[in-house]
């Protein structure tokens, strides 16, 4: 009998995918990550994740079915590979997704560091995507949900061969609501529970109050510049507060709609344009991870589709590899708000060929 870590975070979807492995004959194991203290925190709200009752709904959940349930602690880690990174994002004028990071370094290494002590072959998590073999190719691939309303590819497209080889996510054909139904079936306390929305270390969703508290800095004021004819429109707040595509919370008075297409922190400069200021065909990105293909050879190309946020459809676009190591990758039709910090993640239908981390775009 095969032993299984369980990711466990008291959500509804790692305790149905719990009964889904045990089901399947697995020898269970769950395990919940302690990231981050809410006691640090002046506000826990309701839709945060890893708060205290998370876990002790976790427990309950492996009482349930008798399973034995470990709580690692992976604060110091958490700090150093989402919580800092994050934190440097802004302010080098980037837009991180901590959640990327979360999964590839506390999800997906640090949980098998601690499969392995637990003499588990296999790792398994909530999410929804799926793993295959090819058998043609010999490499493991990573795919789209079935449903994908819950598709949740575009966040691991860091897995590895190796780590793809032990890894189950049981949800991957399923829907949410086939998930509550099977943690009902369970009879567990949490099959109608929220999802977490929230950053678990920005409980209010106030991101720079949390950057400042964190670093204890006060960011300067700075120059909001036109991007076409380069006319100060305004003062900025500090560069923290801006992303590209924002129109909201500027704080100015403008004759029309103006959109941040550019945040110079060397500068401490804010850049504004209109809506059509913010399409673009080309990015550029670094530490990429292939996994449906191997490695691109430098000038290669290969036609994909590609997304550049989370809950965006992907777009026919051509990848070109640099004799630097990173990808250019150019879209068919001009994109909106393309950010630097952000993942652009490849596809090949609903197969994930890899994806990295954008870090520039022609302008």
């Amino acid at each position: 009998m095969s032993k299984a870590l369980i990711a466990m975070s008291g959500g509804v979807d790692s305790s149905a995918s719990a009964l889904l492995m045990k089901r399947a004959g697995y020898d269970c194991v769950g395990v919940t990550m302690r990231l981050f203290d809410y006691e640090d925190s002046e506000v826990r709200p309701d839709k945060a994740c890893c708060t205290e009752d998370d876990v002790a709904d976790a427990v309950l959940v492996c009482l349930k079915m008798d399973i034995p349930h470990h709580v690692v602690d992976f604060k110091a880690q958490f700090r150093d590979a989402v919580m800092d990174p994050f934190v440097r994002a802004y302010e080098t004028g980037c837009t991180p997704n901590p959640c990327i990071n979360c999964n590839r370094y506390l999800k997906f290494e640090e949980l098998f560091r601690q499969a392995d002590q637990l003499g588990c072959e296999l790792i398994v998590t909530g999410h929804y995507a799926r793993v295959e073999h090819n058998e043609e190719t010999g490499r493991w691939e990573l795919k789209k949900a079935t449903f994908l309303e819950k598709d949740q590819s575009y966040v691991l497209f860091n897995l590895t061969q190796e780590q793809l080889a032990r890894i189950r996510f049981p949800l991957g054909t399923m829907s949410k609501t086939d998930a509550r139904v099977v943690a009902e079936e369970g009879g567990f306390k949490n099959a109608q529970k929220h999802e977490s929305q929230d950053i678990c270390f920005v409980p209010t969703g106030k991101y720079t109050d949390f950057i400042e508290k964190y670093t204890g800095k006060t960011y300067p004021h700075g120059e909001f510049v036109d991007v076409r004819n380069g006319n100060v429109l305004g003062e900025h707040k500090g560069i923290i507060r801006y992303t590209v595509g924002q129109r909201k919370g500027l704080g100015l008075a403008l004759p029309q709609p103006m959109y941040v297409t550019k945040v110079d922190p060397e500068a401490n400069k804010v850049y504004l344009g209109l809506n059509e200021d913010l399409f673009t065909t080309t990015l550029y990105a670094d530490d990429v991870n292939w996994i449906s293909v191997p490695a691109l050879r430098p000038g290669e190309t290969l036609k994909v589709t590609a997304k550049v946020r989370y809950k965006q459809p992907d777009k026919p676009a051509t990848v070109v590899a640099m004799n630097d190591g990173r990808i250019r990758v150019v879209f068919d039709e001009p994109q909106r708000a393309i950010t630097k910090g952000q993942a652009v993640v490849l596809y090949d239908g609903d197969t994930v060929v890899g994806g990295g981390t954008i870090t520039g775009l022609d302008e």
